[in-house]
């Protein structure tokens, strides 16, 4: 990471149904849409808040759900990318979080999320897997087969870094 560059701390959200779907948000470069990616719900920390509460927090903003049972942290990773003519270095922890709540509403979106964000979808595990679009973090299929398989991880699993 160059010197002077700060070190995002980032909350996101492993949000599954009662039929253990995930939900995913479609990203694109707001310059570029034909470039476009899958990515959990989450956001960075704003103030004192913690990372649960900005989990909790960026969930709602972004999918208008908010009847959800946090769960343990599952992941953490390091990545970087180019996004909106900057690059970005985020230090993210993926917390599993429960809801019956399917109906998303992201009313809550800034502005940048409003010129990114073409909406969001529930993926089953086998949908996810046969997926051709990019979808970060890029091994989530991966993860979430072991996560339903094997239950959330005793301690966060720490995911290789991921640089683009």
């Amino acid at each position: 990471m160059p010197e002077g560059a700060e070190l995002r701390q980032v909350a996101r959200v492993i949000l599954l149904d009662p039929d253990d779907r995930v939900l995913l948000m479609h990203g694109f470069e707001p310059e570029d849409p034909e470039q476009t990616w899958w990515f959990t719900p989450g956001g960075g920390v704003e103030g004192e808040e913690t990372r649960e509460q900005a989990a909790l927090r960026e969930l709602a903003e972004e999918t208008g759900i908010t009847e959800v049972d946090l769960g343990p942290v599952l992941w953490e990773r390091t990545c970087s990318f180019p996004f909106d003519g900057r690059r970005w270095y985020q230090d993210e922890w993926y917390y599993l979080a429960r809801t019956r709540q399917t109906a998303v509403s992201p009313g809550g979106l800034t502005e940048l999320e409003e010129r990114s964000v073409a909406g969001l979808r529930w993926w089953t595990s086998a949908e996810l897997s046969a997926a051709r679009e990019t979808v970060y973090p890029t091994k989530l299929a991966e993860l979430l087969r072991t996560l339903l398989d094997e239950g959330p991880p005793s301690a966060p699993v720490v995911l290789a870094p991921e640089i683009a």
